[in-house]
């Protein structure tokens, strides 16, 4: 079985001015606005294919995590992700250079190191990451919160 999702852009102008539109398949977001300039300097309410590349790599992680930790026999009450992505110029170009990744976790019956190891072993078990990896460099920072 795969599983296939879709997503639609609409481009109108040269790449420092014009301005695009996209939906994706679910509906789940419609008309959205992406223009060079919420690439490279504000968003001003439009977004970047960065920033859809972050929240992608969040909430994969955050479930790869969740599985890894559930598999391990505890189970989190709650993780909050944030994943940070870099655009910056490379080589005449530009690239995605990083993607970080901060979680923290409450996760009952497990100390910080044991956290620590299966965050990095989750990141591991994210589709998005193996995507990503041997392209971008990928960083887990991770913190348990106290119960």
């Amino acid at each position: 079985m795969a599983a296939e999702r879709r997503a639609e852009v609409a481009w109108e102008g040269d790449l420092a001015h014009g301005k695009g539109m996209f939906n994706v398949g679910s509906g789940a977001m419609s008309d959205m606005a992406v223009t060079w300039a919420s690439r490279t300097q504000r968003s001003e309410g439009r977004t970047s294919p960065e920033e859809l590349l972050a929240a992608a790599h969040a909430a994969c992680y955050a479930m790869a995590l969740s599985h890894t930790l559930t598999q391990q026999g505890h189970p989190p009450a709650r993780l909050d992700v944030t994943a940070v992505v870099t655009f910056e110029e490379a080589d005449g170009g530009f690239k995605v250079g990083r993607s970080t990744l901060t979680v923290r976790g409450r996760v009952p019956g497990l100390d910080e190191a044991g956290f620590e190891a299966a965050a990095r072993q989750g990141e591991q078990g994210c589709p998005i990451s193996n995507a990503l990896s041997n392209n971008v460099e990928i960083r887990v920072e991770a913190t348990l919160e106290s119960e």
